[in-house]
């Protein structure tokens, strides 16, 4: 019964590696396209602020797709989690948000509420390298 669920479980960890092969590609032939209209669009060549900061929220979805795969790969290879790219792709979802987030138009809680975040996430972060390196040492 556990060869079967480890069995099980590798094939479902590779279909997720599939689909979310999938979805980056989709995504970056999406920003591809957003970059191209953006730019033969009139005026051609500029973009607005608007326009480069959905670029940059687009840029980093691609990202953090890549990092949800270095995630699952590194699961596949060693079958283990990578806490550190956990939070890095953490790291860059709240950077994203903070990217496209409109601060006039916002409640001062939720822009507290994103800063506690991204304490506790680069916090997270810090311990676990430095536990990494006592461990080298």
């Amino acid at each position: 019964m556990i060869k079967f669920l480890n069995r099980f479980e590798e094939w479902i960890t590779i279909a997720l590696v599939i689909l979310l092969a999938i979805v980056l590609t989709l995504a970056t032939i999406e920003l591809g396209w957003e970059i191209l209209q953006g730019i033969i669009s009139p005026p051609i060549g500029i973009l607005d602020q608007t326009e480069i900061l959905d670029l940059f929220a687009l840029f980093l979805l691609v990202l953090i797709g890549i990092e949800l795969l270095d995630t699952i790969k590194a699961y596949l290879e060693e079958h283990v989690i990578h806490e550190e790219v956990i939070l890095v792709a953490a790291l860059i979802a709240v950077a994203r948000k903070v990217i496209v987030l409109d601060v006039k138009k916002t409640d001062p809680l939720v822009i507290i509420g994103i800063a506690a975040i991204i304490a506790a996430v680069a916090m997270a972060y810090w311990i676990i390298k430095r536990m990494h390196q006592t461990r080298k040492e």
